[in-house]
């Protein structure tokens, strides 16, 4: 009904309709234009239907029968229903939701479509006629890479060849045979594999990259093991030193694409990728398609949604899903009884559940793949269709079939670590004159690595998650080795290798190996298989195996085929009869050859790239570099790379303030766009002020750089008045502190701002038109002054308030800080720590948890049977985290005041399966429990049995119905004394409580 024709005979007559036909039909040539006709049971479609016919009878232009489908099943039209639902966020009961009526949108058979058109039976065969013209064929596994051209004519290899040389004298000092041989065999296998121009193409853009100073990673994954990528300065980590395998990158017997993934500054990553796409041509260039898919919770969260189903009766069906990889709702149906016999008995959730697996595993929706780009040899409409997503051209192919289809794919990775270590090495050579060169390090800094066990890595990378700070304290790395394993070992399934590395590193007598052909293989992980390339190195040196072959055995062990193992278990044993001796022949007793090969079936379950590793443990020693060596410049950094994230900004905040680093409001006369640094102090970037653009903070450093500090805000003002400086902004400025240094209050600022600023317009409309009064300005009222009212400042909690409302963080001060130690001895968690610094997840689905707070914001529903329940945001001093009141909670919200601290207890519920939410099973006021106990806040050197003996005996001299409290002060945990020890508050209590332990670890309750 939308094409050109129909719409003409909709909404403009049967002739203009009939032009339109005649001219497409002019255009495309007689049967290569079709006018085609549909029946959904709309009315609109019967009047162009008929008027369509005579214009083809008229003119002799074919018709073609069609249906749009939008469903295969006619069946699916409810489902269909839901997902248009879920896709534009709206309900099934909401009437102005989009909707495809009648139902009539599915995969007709030919019986039904003669039906429909019994009188059109020419049209109904022009499909097969206009099918039979289409000719798409795909080839498959035949490379298509761009060809990199080279200006004087030199072939690619000898382009390559030179090169690679000329990096190797550049990299290494001494070219040792060794060197010069695995140069050679390197090229030649890139030679041998046709991915010359492949590596050529990289080096290209990532040399372009450096020299227009875009920080560059210094490598990732398995290329870090390639020397050619070495010397071409595609990585910058030595695979020699580090013992990093290029079989493992590419592998001669195992053809596959090479896979260099890249990261880049993420603030100017769009750079490489335009100058990607104006070197090789805009139709040759696309990021890829990536589809978000519903997973089996996510699809019964959305269609509970859709249906209006009360929240809590979904969530607790989706909690009823096995949190597992790769688990659909027909195995949660197997798998929970539970499950299945609320499926069997509730009509309700059975509707839900069957809708859901109509659209589990369905894209919901599609975006740009965060890193992919695809460069092609021809224009891409060659090879796959495009989209145009957000202005840009995107693949409508994903990333798998792209590589199917022999497409050069790559992945151009937006690093935010990269920007940080770029941003902190400007701020430490603007500051103290001193340019740092990571490449000429030897990492082998002692105080970085001190500064790692000690636990200290808030900012870290891959190292600061409550988890890995705990590693890093137990393992006190002494070497990049201990990094690299670090990061290998930190994951599930390898953690339990960690007491064994530890013990190994701490006690060397402790290491043990199953033969002794292991020790120059897994000395340097203390006897413990980490790495993938370690399993490679063991069958070649032990069972004779080609590098290569061995990473046909890694790849095999990995996916778990018991047949393929039991053969490849022999071949390891006694060889193949070919090219592989075996491990026995090489005089490796069977029993332990056999124990060997178990030992790497399950590692090789969870084994990671060491090459990889190495990338990432490299980026880690530069951060903790730069954190040990130039904290404020580095913490200056990493506040700047997070100015939109307020929780992690608060997380960083509070690390400052460990480092003795204080933080300061926004400062006109010290303050850039950007966090920036003053002596030891960070200042707060102005762009990071709510409502102030970075174009105008720009103009506002500009002129303060060229003609000096801004003595008051009259001086602001006049220098500023050519700058479209609006009042709003001046206003936001003012409530963030930044006049603070000029020696007003905010308050008096707030009172005369738009009074100076009319002013300023005034006199600057006056000197245009030249009819300035000479005296006009020269009288005492004159807004044009320096002078301030005499006003009071607001109250503290006022500032702090519009503080937090201008920067999204509190930075002068907190609500909660004056009831923060007393809040600690009940809570469990904080909200930075549900999700560790890369998004993961740190707490489970129905995890106890008490968290700590003030009430932001509260919605009231009614539930279907008229209880009142509600969605509350509570925000404690490092986030905020939304709790759910269920009406049996109800009530103990109501009596909660307005601005009081208070303290939820409850299960955490994930919905989404990462978007962490709160049920509640009780919300109290902080005051109502500190009135319940005595709260004893203990060192370790308190918490010891002659104390303890004291403190009972007391307990029992004042019995009461008080209860007794112990926060441990090392680990943030509690543990209460049993009733018996309850007690009566008195101040003969707290005298001898107070000749125990010091008075200040006492909490009493201010009221019983």
């Amino acid at each position: 009904l939308a094409g050109p024709v129909s719409r003409r005979i909709l909404e403009e007559s049967y002739d203009k309709a009939k032009e339109a036909a005649i001219e497409l039909d002019e255009i495309f040539g007689r049967n290569n234009f079709f006018l085609e006709i549909q029946d959904h049971g709309i009315s609109e479609q019967s009047t162009v239907n008929a008027q369509t016919i005579q214009i083809s009878n008229e003119t002799g232009i074919p018709l073609v029968a069609t249906n749009d489908v939008h469903y295969i099943l006619a069946e699916d039209a409810k489902p269909h229903e839901v997902l248009l639902c879920i896709q534009t966020g709206k309900t099934m009961s909401d009437p102005n939701r989009m909707i495809y009526e009648g139902g009539q949108f599915y995969l007709k058979s030919p019986e039904e479509m003669y039906n429909l058109f019994p009188y059109q039976k020419d049209a109904l065969e022009n499909t097969v006629n206009i099918a039979s013209r289409c000719d798409v064929s795909f080839t498959f596994n035949e490379l298509k890479l761009p060809k990199f051209d080279i200006d004087d004519g030199t072939s690619a290899k000898e382009y390559l060849e030179k090169l690679c040389h000329e990096g190797l004298k550049m990299r290494y000092k001494t070219i040792t045979p060794e060197l010069e041989e695995r140069l050679k065999f390197e090229i030649g296998v890139i030679t041998q594999m046709g991915f010359i121009d492949y590596f050529l193409i990289v080096s290209d853009f990532i040399k372009y990259a450096k020299s227009q100073q875009i920080p560059v990673g210094p490598g990732r994954g398995s290329a870090a093991g390639s020397i050619v990528a070495y010397t071409l300065e595609i990585t910058d980590i030595d695979p020699i030193k580090y013992n990093l395998l290029f079989e493992r990158f590419l592998n001669p017997d195992r053809v596959s694409m090479p896979d260099i993934d890249i990261d880049f500054c993420y603030e100017r990553r769009g750079e490489v990728i335009d100058y990607v796409t104006k070197k090789y041509g805009e139709d040759k260039v696309a990021q890829i398609v990536t589809f978000g898919t519903m997973s089996a919770k996510a699809v019964i969260r959305d269609v509970g949604r859709a249906l209006d189903m009360p929240y809590a009766q979904v969530d607790t069906i989706a909690k009823m899903i096995p949190n597992e990889l790769k688990m659909t709702l027909s195995k949660a149906l197997e798998m929970n009884s539970e499950l299945a016999t609320i499926y069997d008995t509730d009509e309700e959730v059975a509707y839900l559940i069957d809708t859901a697996l109509k659209l589990e595993g369905i894209p919901r929706h599609c975006s740009t793949h965060a890193a992919g780009v695809v460069i092609a040899r021809e224009p891409l409409t060659d090879y796959v269709p495009l989209n145009a997503h957000d202005g840009n051209a995107t693949t409508q192919f994903p990333m798998t079939t792209l590589e199917e289809l022999g497409l050069l794919k790559m992945d151009f990775l937006g690093l935010r670590t990269l920007t940080v270590i770029d941003n902190a090495v400007n701020l430490i050579q603007r500051n103290k004159n001193t340019f740092i060169n990571f490449s000429e390090m030897e990492y082998d800094d002692s105080k970085v690595f001190e500064l790692i066990s000690s636990g200290n890595t808030e900012g870290i990378f891959q190292l600061e998650s409550a988890g890995m700070k705990s590693f890093m304290k137990e393992l006190s790395p002494s070497s990049l080795e201990d990094i690299i394993a670090g990061v290998s070992l930190y994951r599930p399934g390898p953690m339990d290798f960690i007491p064994k590395y530890v013990q190994g590193k701490k006690d060397k007598n402790t290491i043990t190996y199953t033969h002794p052909s292991l020790k120059p293989i897994l000395e340097n992980t203390y006897g413990c298989i980490v790495y993938q390339e370690q399993v490679m190195q063991i069958v070649r040196e032990l069972g004779g195996y080609s590098l290569a072959r061995s990473d046909i055995l890694r790849r095999a062990m990995g996916k778990k085929k018991t047949d393929v193992m039991m053969k490849e278990r022999e071949i390891f044993l006694n060889g193949d009869g070919e090219t592989v001796v075996g491990a026995v022949a090489n005089g490796i007793p069977e029993q332990v050859a056999n124990q060997i090969f178990d030992d790497m079936m399950d590692f090789a379950k969870y084994a990671f790239n060491k090459s990889h590793a190495a990338a990432y443990a490299v980026i880690a020693y530069q951060t903790a570099y730069l954190k040990t060596h130039y904290p404020v410049e580095f913490m200056a950094a990493l506040l700047t790379s997070v100015k939109d994230v307020p929780t992690k900004i608060t997380q960083y905040i509070e690390s400052c303030k460990k480092q003795n680093i204080k933080v300061l409001v926004p400062d006109i006369n010290k303050a850039f766009g950007e966090f920036s640094t003053s002596g030891n102090d960070i200042v707060y970037g102005l762009s990071a002020v709510k409502n102030v653009g970075t174009n105008v903070v720009e103009l506002l450093v500009k002129e303060r750089e060229q003609s000096g500090l801004y003595k008051s805000l009259n001086d602001f003002f006049t220098r500023n008045a050519d700058n479209q400086l609006k009042r709003k902004y001046v206003e936001c400025l003012i409530l963030a502190g930044a006049f603070d240094s000029l020696g007003g209050k905010r308050s008096q600022y707030l009172a005369i701002y738009q009074a100076i600023g009319n002013g300023i317009v005034a006199k600057k409309k006056h000197t245009i038109e030249g009819q300035i009064d000479l005296f006009a300005f020269g009288k005492k009222d004159n807004v044009l002054t320096d002078e301030l009212p005499n006003i009071e400042e607001m109250e503290s909690k006022q500032l702090l308030a519009m503080e937090k409302e201008m920067l999204g963080v509190y930075i002068t001060g907190h609500p909660l800080e004056k009831v923060a130690d007393k809040m600690n001895c009940f809570v469990t968690h904080t909200v930075i720590q549900f999700l560790d610094d890369n998004g993961e997840l740190q707490v489970n689905e129905d995890d106890d948890i008490v968290i700590g707070g003030l009430i932001l914001n509260q919605k009231i529903q009614f539930t279907r049977t008229n209880q009142k329940m509600a969605f509350i945001t509570v925000e404690d001093l490092t986030g905020v985290v939304e709790c759910i009141i269920f009406p049996n909670v109800f009530s103990q919200l109501e009596k909660i005041e307005p601005e009081e601290s208070i303290i939820i207890s409850g299960k955490i519920s994930l919905k989404g399966d990462d978007e962490v939410k709160i049920i509640a099973n009780s919300v109290k006021m902080l005051n109502t429990l500190l009135s319940d106990y005595v709260i004893l806040k203990l060192n370790k050197e308190q918490r010891v049995p002659e104390i303890r003996e004291k403190l009972l005996d007391l307990f029992k001299k004042f019995p009461g119905n008080t209860k007794v409290l112990v926060y441990n002060i090392e680990d943030n945990t509690k543990k209460a004394f049993p009733a018996r020890y309850n007690v009566s508050i008195n101040d003969d209590l707290i005298l001898e409580l107070s000749n125990i332990i010091d008075k200040e670890c006492i909490i009493v309750p201010k009221t019983k």
